[in-house]
């Protein structure tokens, strides 16, 4: 599905609003969410993702800080991203941040992937702030409703170059090869259990083999097994994952077959730790960027 030349200036406009530190009216966001849900529908649970490109972790409604993310690892459409999911809760500005990630998808379509993580659900988001952001600055919960409509249509996960697997969280003991997550239907809300529940909260274990209880109550442990047998079975080199707080703004696990990338410096405006983006280039090699620590009032 193509955007025609008016719907073009309309999204420039609101991507230049958003930059500016407005937020989108309740009629923009409509328009919005539903041009993102028309694009999204569209795309496969698995993502065949082309290289070069910059892989992101979580962001959690932190918009100045994906401002500067953007700035260091340079703008849409000259950079390609793919967005490992947790857009909103925890931060101040989950709204601007999410918006603006949906307007720059539908604009940007083929150069964006934006993948969804466990924070992009009903159940978890009215806890962790979003539902409330939502509510002040529109006064309703009817803008809230239009985005938690568009999480079910964000993909699970990305294959870059068939060679890195990309996921929020990671690995499933009910899932041995990746198509069989082409399978899953992934316009729900997230279940408790299960393969979809999986990808999207577990965890990997640096101590531990096989498979263990999450201390999240959610998803799994994996083992540095699991990894190698994973990455042998589907003929893949790495999985890259988000959804933790690694002080560093990333971590390699498994014998470096297992990257956590966490893209919110200063989690929580209070974590102290450093983020990180990682550049994959057509060499299928990896740069790390910082985005240095800036604390805020």
């Amino acid at each position: 599905m193509k955007i025609s030349q008016s719907e073009v200036g309309n999204f420039d406009k609101y991507i230049e609003e958003l930059q500016q530190g407005k937020i989108l009216s309740e009629a923009d966001i409509k328009i919005v969410c539903q041009k993102a849900k028309e694009i999204l529908q569209d795309e496969p649970n698995v993502i065949q993702a082309r290289s070069p490109l910059t892989i992101v972790g979580d962001i959690h409604g932190q918009f100045h800080d994906l401002m500067e993310l953007f700035r260091i690892g340079g703008k849409l459409p000259d950079t390609n991203y793919l967005f490992m999911g947790d857009y909103v809760d925890r931060g101040s500005q989950s709204v601007e941040t999410f918006s603006i990630i949906l307007c720059l998808k539908i604009r940007y379509r083929d150069r964006i992937t934006v993948l969804r993580g466990n924070h992009e659900n009903r159940e978890i988001n009215k806890i962790y702030g979003f539902y409330d952001e939502c509510f002040k600055k529109y006064g309703n919960e009817i803008v809230w409703k239009h985005f938690t409509d568009v999480f079910g249509y964000l993909p699970l996960s990305a294959l870059v170059e068939n060679t890195i697997f990309c996921t929020h969280g990671g690995l499933s003991p009910a899932l041995e090869s990746v198509d069989q997550i082409k399978g899953l239907n992934r316009i729900q809300d997230i279940p408790h259990e299960g393969a979809m529940c999986d990808l999207l909260w577990s965890d990997p274990e640096e101590n531990k083999p096989g498979w263990g209880v999450s201390p999240r109550g959610a998803g799994w442990t994996w083992g540095a097994d699991i990894t190698d047998k994973f990455l042998h079975n589907n003929k893949l080199k790495q999985i890259a994952r988000a959804h933790q707080l690694v002080m560093e703004g990333y971590q390699h696990v498994h014998n470096r077959k297992t990257v956590t990338i966490f893209s919110a410096p200063n989690y929580c405006y209070r974590c102290g730790n450093q983020a990180c983006i990682m550049e994959v280039d057509d060499q299928l090699k990896f740069n790390l960027y910082f985005i240095l620590l800036k604390l805020r009032q």
